[in-house]
């Protein structure tokens, strides 16, 4: 009787371990059961895909690369179309948008994925490039009326020197003039030959022509006029610009207006600091000048050592043929040219720091020439194109103006008499007028240095 307590403890503990034991099996079916349905109604990932204004609706796809394949299914660029994936920072969870800078998370490989499908229920994938939109049903749109009639300027030489520009209209019974046989629209300017044709009471023009790409699509029959050609050719090849330094070295500071007169067949260009334009072309600038050559300029309240401006001629009057020749200039290769430009310099009284810098600014352009035309303009021919005044008493101008041009191998022949040899015995301060007083420091001097390639 004693030991019944325990012996009921024990039925008890035995009761209760057999119970746990029988019940296992019984508490993993519930569990499976319960996963099975939460499997059952679990909402599956989707993944909506835009595409301009266009959106579908797909199954989340694993990896980028069944992303790629399944964006190129809906869409179905062109092979050689380039587009990207990108997906909204607000799409993602908030534990990775915290790693974004920016608004777009970019796909670009399955790193990339992985990380903006990472804890999103869904996703948002915007396709940005130049892939077409999947093709419709809507037919394709008319395309453009044809082009009977245009407007068309020629321009006449009736005796040479003498010009005239004639408007006239072009017309076409049938054939469409903004587009080629097989289909291809023509725009732009055309080279060709114009018939005039009178006969009695019958007046009636032909052109035939062609449109100008490039000089292999000219035909070698076409009659134009080869002058009008190279000046087109050197136009439209790169703008001819004078690029000129003003240096201003005055004994003592004092104020000082320095203007700028530019013939008709010139304009101002760019210029640092700005001028004020008190008459066409014609401006002023606002100084006062210090013993060490620095320059305020009252206008822009900025210090400089120099004026810069670039002096844009008519590229109607520029041939380089003409403007730089055995009578006028001297030819040589460019690295001859360097060295002797350097010493023509160190005659006219450029200091080594001036020449130097002179020289390294423009040696890369010195260096497009396997040889170099050049010539030094005279003061006179300057000042018939740049005028330059200031509002001192006295005051010695030096203008060092050099202009030069690439020369090719066969014409360096017609330099024989004009080479490096001849240009080294050339008076260049006679030349260009130099004076003692350009070196004088208690003289009011203004030094000007302008070069002018001649494509």
């Amino acid at each position: 009787m004693l030991h019944s307590p325990a012996a009921s403890n024990a039925s008890l503990h035995g009761a209760g371990f057999w119970g746990r034991f029988k019940s296992t099996p019984k508490s993993k079916d519930v569990e499976l059961q319960k996963q099975q349905q939460q499997a059952a109604l679990a909402v599956p990932r989707l993944l909506t895909l835009a595409f301009d204004e266009m959106e579908t609706v797909r199954k989340l796809p694993s990896s980028y690369a069944e992303l790629e394949n399944l964006v190129r299914e809906w869409l179905r660029p062109p092979p050689d179309a380039v587009f990207g994936l990108r997906v909204p920072k607000e799409y993602v969870s908030i534990a990775t948008a915290r790693l974004v800078n920016g608004d777009y998370i970019y796909l670009t490989a399955d790193e990339t994925y992985q990380i903006a499908i990472l804890g999103a229920q869904g996703l948002r994938v915007e396709i940005v490039g130049d892939a077409p939109p999947p093709p419709d049903d809507e037919p394709p749109p008319p395309p453009p009326p044809p082009v009977l009639e245009m407007p068309a300027t020629f321009n006449l030489e009736l005796v040479p020197g003498q010009q005239v520009a004639l408007d006239t209209i072009i017309s076409s019974d049938e054939l469409d003039m903004a587009r080629m046989e097989d289909g291809t629209t023509v725009d732009g300017m055309f080279w060709g030959k114009l018939d005039i044709v009178h006969q009695g009471d019958t007046h009636k023009m032909e052109f035939s022509g062609t449109r100008i790409v490039n000089s292999e699509e000219v035909p070698s029959d076409l009659l134009v006029d080869s002058r009008l050609i190279s000046k087109l050719a050197l136009v439209s090849a790169k703008p001819i610009v004078a690029k000129c330094h003003l240096n201003i070295y005055s004994p003592l500071q004092q104020y000082c207006d320095l203007v700028l007169s530019l013939s008709p067949y010139w304009t101002l260009g760019l210029a640092y600091p700005q001028p004020e334009q008190i008459q066409p072309n014609k401006v002023k600038y606002y100084l006062r000048v210090h013993p060490g050559g620095a320059i305020e300029h009252f206008e822009s309240a900025t210090h400089a050592t120099s004026l810069y401006y670039e002096a844009i001629p008519d590229p109607g009057l520029l041939d380089p043929q003409e403007f730089i020749t055995p009578r006028n200039g001297f030819a040589m290769s460019f690295r001859d040219f360097v060295t002797h430009l350097g010493h023509v310099l160190d005659q006219l009284g450029m200091t080594l720091f001036a020449r130097t810098n002179f020289i390294n600014n423009n040696l890369s352009a010195f260096a497009q020439h396997k040889n170099i035309a050049y010539r030094l303009m005279s003061p006179s021919k300057i000042a018939a194109a740049i005028d330059i005044s200031v509002t001192v008493e006295n005051c010695v101008f030096t203008r060092l103006f050099l202009m030069f041009r690439g020369v090719s191998n066969d014409e360096m022949q017609s330099f024989s008499d004009a080479g490096e040899k001849e240009a080294n015995a050339m008076n260049w301060r006679e030349n260009i007028s130099w004076s003692e007083l350009s070196k004088d420091k208690g003289q009011f001097r203004v030094l000007e240095t302008s070069i002018l390639e001649l494509a």
